[in-house]
């Protein structure tokens, strides 16, 4: 069996205000939160995987980890929209907001579609469910996300409809190379409560309003991808 844990990274700057990221350090004082996640690691893990995102390694040291870096677990390439927050970015263009949450092959920013984005991780966690034992991969809410939709067969516009907070826990097992979710968005202070890898058991994108951005934002601690205002909109680039 293949056992999967997918753990956001700790909280930066651009997750509080809804901004689309810019590869920003975890925020002062995370890095005793980003600690909890070497309670995760046991013996039964053979693998540490990390995107090359400074959020992601800064989490990891926090840890005690040293994982191996693996590109394919970036978050989307946000092109001329990174480091800018989503309320901006709809305020000048909302039409290319819109077209962006709600077109998958849209890319208005010039980086990388929803779909190609998709097609990237589901092509890893394909890799990754033909293997066995047990890793954890330091992500993003949007990588989580994908792997999500990928694992369920699910439609490409369900990935709107996932949230995933900093520190979580995303945790997927693979039996003959299918997907099994066995938690998604757990805390990682109450993760330690339920069998993990070590134990060798299973267990904001959206268009139309930039005041439903500023709204998104408040109520999810993170950075956006959700079609149908700006509003889902925020809670998307809360997820990166």
């Amino acid at each position: 069996m293949r056992r999967l844990l997918l753990v956001r990274h700790a909280a930066t700057s651009a997750t509080r205000a809804a901004a689309f990221p810019a590869d920003e350090p975890i925020e002062p004082g995370a890095e005793t939160l980003a600690a909890g996640v070497a309670g995760l690691v046991g013996s039964a893990a053979t693998q540490i995987l990390a995107s090359p995102a400074l959020r992601c390694a800064q989490t990891a040291a926090a840890a005690g980890l040293s994982p191996q870096v693996e590109p394919r677990i970036a978050e989307s390439d946000f092109g001329a929209w990174a480091g800018r927050p989503l309320a901006e970015v709809h305020a000048d263009d909302p039409a290319a907001v819109a077209a962006w949450m709600g077109d998958p092959d849209a890319a208005p920013h010039d980086g990388e579609s929803l779909r190609a984005f998709a097609a990237r991780v589901g092509g890893w966690l394909d890799e990754q469910a033909a293997g066995d034992g047990a890793t954890l991969a330091i992500t993003h809410g949007g990588v989580v996300k994908a792997a999500l939709v990928h694992a369920l067969g699910a439609p490409l516009d369900a990935f709107w409809r996932l949230d995933v907070a900093p520190l979580t826990v995303t945790e997927l097992h693979a039996h003959d190379g299918r997907w099994t979710v066995s938690r998604t968005n757990c805390p990682l202070e109450q993760a330690g409560r339920r069998p993990g890898v070590a134990s060798g058991t299973g267990e904001a994108h959206e268009p139309a309003g930039a005041a439903a951005a500023a709204s998104g934002a408040a109520r999810v601690p993170g950075e956006a991808h959700e079609p149908a205002g700006a509003a889902a909109a925020a809670s998307g680039v809360a997820r990166a």
